[in-house]
């Protein structure tokens, strides 16, 4: 808990604290200016207890980010695998089907052509 202070003024007409020991005598006398940058420079114990919740929240939700981040990444890559996969088999397949013959259709429709010609 702060330590209670009594005001007084100076000779030359600032504000000054003491803070009295148990048996009443000074035990520190300070200048408002100084006391008030020291109170706050400190910081109270509900203050940097609810900072501490605060930044480990905080820190706990970017670990989370991070890993759920780190788990969507291996499962592109293993997508990304077994597409590449799938490529290299359908273009090694490509390379080793032969050429397509010519439909029956076709060769019906060229016959008669070809005995005309020689009947010519």
């Amino acid at each position: 808990m702060a330590q209670r202070r009594t005001t007084h003024r100076s000779s030359t007409g600032r504000k000054l604290y003491a803070v009295r020991k148990a048996d009443g005598t000074f035990a520190d006398i300070q200048t408002y200016k100084r006391a008030h940058a020291a109170d706050l420079r400190r910081s109270a114990k509900s203050e940097t207890s609810a900072k501490s919740t605060k930044a480990a929240a905080k820190k706990s939700a970017r670990k989370a980010a991070k890993k759920a981040s780190g788990a969507a990444a291996g499962l592109l890559a293993r997508a990304r695998k077994a597409v590449e996969g799938v490529m290299k088999t359908a273009k090694k397949a490509a390379k080793k089907a032969p050429a397509k013959k010519a439909s029956a259709r076709k060769t019906a429709k060229k016959a008669p052509r070809k005995a005309a010609k020689k009947a010519r």
